[in-house]
């Protein structure tokens, strides 16, 4: 295996680009709170995983398999699809709505959970300030298909630029339901269980100490950086203003999270990826 392979995407990528933002954890709830709105995928979450009892390993698992498809290696990335696959292909779930079992791994399920996901890291770091041309914007969803093939969709069944994404919203936005689930889920994700150091405090009586407030504030950043129909969907106001606050404090939180060194805020797999460019771009330099 070549050590200095660049994975499926490399440093001059759109997506490396995205992906350097540690902003991306207000995305990824952003990302839950829309998904949480299909009721076919909700079923299948609720049905299949343990995200009540294990909401941080589960959000830990998930980061993981992320990083490892933007910054491992090829070998790495399509290891991690594989794995995917195999326990998606054991999972079936009933649709609350008609009684129908169905698999989890259904085309459309997937492509829900992989436009949902890459829109939110795209549309959280432009509107937290990532300058992107329209190009980049339209090139990180052409690049990102094939994160979605390593989850078994056809690329070209995939968005895979702005206006596709634009269209396949709009498309698909008759099927999705504000149902029960979608409620509990949305509470749930707003103010789930911290995690045992965390929530020593909150044990202690002190419930409203510093990692409450400041988990409260990314859960309530991420919510209002919804699409304007989705909040709407939810009961919440779809006002111009509520856009505007979230795009202030998301700017807020991305320059706060840049005065922090990045040793603290780069995995091992981002440190690994960035050692390997820099190996590979002083070959080519010598070469």
């Amino acid at each position: 295996m070549d050590s200095d392979d660049l994975g499926l995407f490399g440093p001059g990528s759109v997506t490396w680009k995205v992906h350097d933002e540690p902003i991306l954890i207000v995305a990824g709830l952003r990302s839950l709170f829309l998904q949480a709105l299909h009721p076919r995928a909700m079923a299948g979450v609720a049905q299949n995983s343990n995200y009540r009892t294990d909401a941080w390993g589960r959000l830990l698992r998930t980061a993981t398999y992320v990083a490892t498809t933007v910054y491992g290696t090829t070998a790495e990335a399509e290891a991690a699809g594989a794995r995917l696959r195999r326990l998606h292909d054991r999972m079936r779930a009933t649709d609350t709505l008609t009684g129908a079992e169905f698999r989890i791994d259904e085309p459309d399920l997937l492509r829900w959970v992989h436009v949902t996901e890459v829109e939110s890291f795209l549309s959280t770091a432009r509107r937290a300030g990532l300058p992107l041309s329209d190009d980049e914007v339209d090139g990180y969803y052409t690049e990102q298909r094939r994160a979605a093939a390593l989850v078994g969709l056809d690329p070209a069944t995939v968005p895979g630029t702005a206006a596709e994404v634009a269209d396949y919203y709009e498309a698909v936005r008759p099927q999705l339901r504000m149902t029960r689930e979608a409620a509990e889920t949305a509470v749930f994700l707003t103010a789930p269980p911290l995690p045992w150091k965390l929530s020593l405090p909150v044990r202690l009586g002190l419930t409203l100490g510093p990692p409450r407030w400041a988990y409260l504030g990314i859960a309530g950043t991420a919510f209002a950086l919804l699409p304007t129909w989705a909040r709407r969907m939810y009961g919440g106001l779809g006002l111009p203003t509520t856009a505007l606050s979230a795009d202030l404090s998301v700017r807020a939180m991305r320059l706060a999270l840049a005065a922090v060194p990045r040793r603290y805020l780069e995995g091992p797999l981002i440190q690994a990826a960035k050692e390997r460019a820099a190996r590979h771009a002083a070959a080519s330099l010598a070469g």
